[in-house]
């Protein structure tokens, strides 16, 4: 039998209003006061296989965290179950300001705010503040996976005034069982990286390959170590490392290479999204990203990460006391992640020692030798474009000193010019031409062959 998933969310929000319209009534001695409202039995979700049922059963979910999950719908599904809040108290002749909640242009209903929860489960119950309060905090479990989000208040306003909001692709998947994908958005400054290369793909130094298996290791079985071993009462939680070294020479494919091996999704941090001029707004940026990845099984990828983790400077104006205060929050932030962080650098020493001193990893991809260097030629043009005969690749190689990303970028340029001639063989001229345009980036000059 089908399951209609609408039909399970409207079943609970008719719970909801029960609840609702039972608490005012015990609150402001209406008509049948007398009984509770924890008396109001929620739908029984036990044998229920939406969306909705699988995450109340799965995540073990109480009766506070189905009004919370209820109350953040509402305005989605059947906002009028709210109208009752609009109700004005005579004594003052305005709304009561214990329900919560804001009334906003775009909006003709009530918008529920943490203060209208906290209304619902303590108007008569008190003692239970605390317990909504842990509902409403960053350990909860509806706020970490942003199922529900409190919204912020300006400094001067109660943090429970914000509005409970509800995540559009929560709202999608309690729907269509469908959870879409994280988008590259302000709200999550981040995009998922993948590659269709493998390991025997990429050409390495066989001690930096050697320090990445120790990485490989620990994704595997970091998990053992930490939990089945007792290591989490020695060990910090997570895995840092530093991947340093010039452009091209591999570091962001290596990590969607753990990514992919260890069945990982990587994202990769926009820090053009993240950095801020403005105080606070970059710890706020980050500690985003660091609160929706807290419990995902991801790797987080920061490149050119000396934007934001760069050395610290002595602190002789206000700017400097605040750029030292925001890397320590983000060194605190890194060392208490309990996932996997790899950072990237051109160079080691731009990096604050506070961080290096704290990674597990730190792997220097250098310039590949000669030798490397022919082998990423070779595998470069293995496949439909080829070079002419006439091409020593082993000259090439030893003569032209060019990272991995500068030679499938040389490749890129030869099969657009093979191809707008109707062949597949790249001439030597091409060849040359190409490696100009990868020298030119580094202000360096190279003769074509005429």
């Amino acid at each position: 039998m089908e399951i209609d998933n609408h039909l399970v969310l409207q079943n609970e929000l008719k719970w909801l209003q029960a609840v609702i319209n039972q608490v005012i009534a015990n609150y402001l001695l209406h008509e049948g006061h007398e009984r509770h409202w924890s008396e109001i039995t929620p739908p029984d979700l036990s044998n229920n296989k939406s969306p909705f049922a699988v995450i109340v059963n799965d995540w073990k979910l109480g009766v506070f965290d189905r009004i919370a999950l209820g109350l953040a719908m509402a305005p989605h599904l059947r906002p009028e179950i709210l109208d009752i809040f609009f109700g004005r108290n005579q004594l003052y002749d305005r709304q009561f300001t214990e329900f919560g909640g804001i009334i906003d242009n775009g909006h003709t209903g009530f918008l529920p705010t943490g203060q209208t929860l906290l209304f619902l489960v303590t108007a008569v119950n008190p003692e239970y503040r605390s317990a909504v309060l842990d509902l409403l905090g960053r350990e909860s479990k509806l706020i970490v996976e942003e199922v529900i989000i409190l919204n912020e208040t300006e400094t001067h306003i109660p943090n429970c005034n914000g509005i409970l909001g509800f995540s559009n692709r929560w709202m999608q998947f309690f729907l269509t069982g469908e959870m879409p994908k994280l988008e590259h958005s302000a709200s999550f400054p981040a995009q998922k990286i993948t590659t269709n290369m493998e390991w025997e793909d990429i050409v390495l130094d066989s001690n930096v390959m050697s320090q990445i298996e120790e990485i490989n290791s620990w994704l595997y079985h970091g998990n053992t170590l930490m939990e089945d071993w007792g290591l989490k009462k020695i060990l910090k939680p997570g895995y840092r490392a530093l991947f340093y070294g010039p452009p091209g020479t591999g570091k962001t494919l290596a990590v969607t290479l753990l990514g992919k091996t260890t069945g990982r999704d990587v994202y990769k941090i926009d820090l053009s999204m993240i950095v801020s001029k403005y105080i606070g707004e970059t710890e706020k940026n980050l500690a985003r990203i660091f609160d929706i990845a807290q419990h995902k099984n991801w790797i987080l990828f920061f490149d050119e990460a000396d934007a934001l983790f760069g050395k610290r400077t002595a602190a002789n104006s206000s700017n400097d006391r605040h750029a030292n205060q925001q890397t320590a929050y983000l060194l605190q932030r890194i060392e208490d992640f309990p996932g996997t962080v790899i950072l990237a650098s051109n160079l080691k020493a731009n990096m604050d020692d506070a961080f290096t001193r704290r990674f597990q990893a730190m792997i220097h991809f250098k310039m590949p030798t000669a030798k490397e260097r022919y082998e990423i030629w070779q595998n470069a043009f293995s496949g439909t474009c080829t070079l002419h005969s006439d091409i020593d690749l082993w000259r090439i190689a030893e003569d032209y000193e060019i990272a991995g990303g500068a030679i499938i970028n040389v490749l890129r340029y030869c099969a657009l010019s093979a191809i707008k001639r109707g062949d597949s063989v790249v001439i030597k001229r091409e060849l040359m031409n190409g490696l100009k345009k990868e020298y030119k980036k580094d202000n360096k000059t190279l003769s074509t062959v005429k």
